[in-house]
């Protein structure tokens, strides 16, 4: 690939702002969409005075047209930096999450959007949060705090941070990022290979509520698909460490299928029950798609 991916996007809502952009508005202002009229006294621009419209008036008033301005958004990503997220066979799933990331950050500048990044564990990666900005290369930089910042997650694991993380870190710690931008109307990535019970998700879900959540669910081919050919796989729990011996028979190749078909369907209703879709990447991140994504979701 010569330069960044790009891929568009637009929120399914009217957002709050004052900041011009790209997303259509609920705010008064110097946009296209005409929304009424309005006495010149109250909107005092003389360039936008309806003459037919203040003679058709009932009260001997000059009427202005009032339009609906397009507005800025902030934008975050929320990403799972925890252990299971180094797996990978090409790539692990935290570098094709930085891959992404790269690509949000020029699509958001490209449309003067703020971007801004929080990450979890067991707990909060303060080292890895970033307040929304706007820049050129702020998707760069983020992407290279992920790919360069997260090499501490061994000693982290041996001093027994990542101990039980499956059961309460990355919940705990997704509900400390949510935290932050509770309340915030703006567009929310939560990206994760939520490999964890999904029961205390739905409170996370609902602080965020007045934003426009995006869960990306990020798997490897390797989790998805059996081996065809192994009889004997040895697995590791890149949680807790925990290995294990597991006959591939055709059955465990089955339920290994069903397992997954399965997740996603959690997840779908997870989800769906709050009216948002899950967007799944596997292998690698693909703009098209991504675009796609908010095509259908805006339609």
């Amino acid at each position: 690939m010569n330069g960044i991916a790009e891929f568009h996007y637009r929120l399914p809502m009217r957002a709050a702002g004052a900041r011009p952009g790209s997303h259509p508005g609920s705010s008064f202002g110097s946009g296209q969409q005409f929304a009424m009229h309005g006495r010149l006294f109250d909107y005092p621009d003389p360039r936008r005075l309806d003459l037919r419209a203040s003679l058709r008036a009932a009260r001997d008033e000059w009427l202005v047209r009032v339009h609906l301005q397009r507005v800025a958004v902030s934008v975050f990503v929320i990403v799972d930096v925890s252990a299971s997220m180094q797996f990978g066979t090409r790539k692990t799933k935290l570098q094709v999450v930085a891959d992404f990331v790269e690509a949000l950050g020029h699509s958001a500048f490209r449309v003067g959007d703020r971007l801004g990044m929080l990450a979890f564990d067991s707990g909060e990666r303060d080292d890895l949060f970033m307040p929304a900005r706007t820049g050129r290369g702020t998707g760069s930089l983020l992407a290279s705090m992920l790919r360069e910042g997260v090499t501490d997650i061994a000693d982290r694991q041996a001093n027994g941070h990542a101990e039980g993380h499956a059961e309460r870190g990355a919940v705990e710690g997704l509900r400390r990022c949510a935290i932050r931008i509770a309340g915030r109307q703006a567009l929310v990535f939560v990206v994760s290979d939520f490999h964890w019970p999904l029961a205390r998700l739905s409170p996370v879900l609902d602080m965020l509520v007045h934003a426009c959540v995006v869960p990306m669910v990020v798997w490897d081919a390797a989790e998805t698909t059996p081996p065809q050919h192994a009889s004997l796989l040895a697995v590791n729990d890149a949680e807790s460490g925990e290995e294990r011996r597991v006959w591939l028979s055709r059955g465990m190749r089955e339920r290994w299928r069903e397992g997954v078909a399965r997740r996603r369907d959690e997840l779908a209703a997870v989800f769906g029950a709050r009216g948002i879709q899950p967007f799944f990447v596997e292998g690698a991140f693909d703009p098209e798609a991504m675009s796609r994504y908010f095509l259908e979701l805006t339609v």
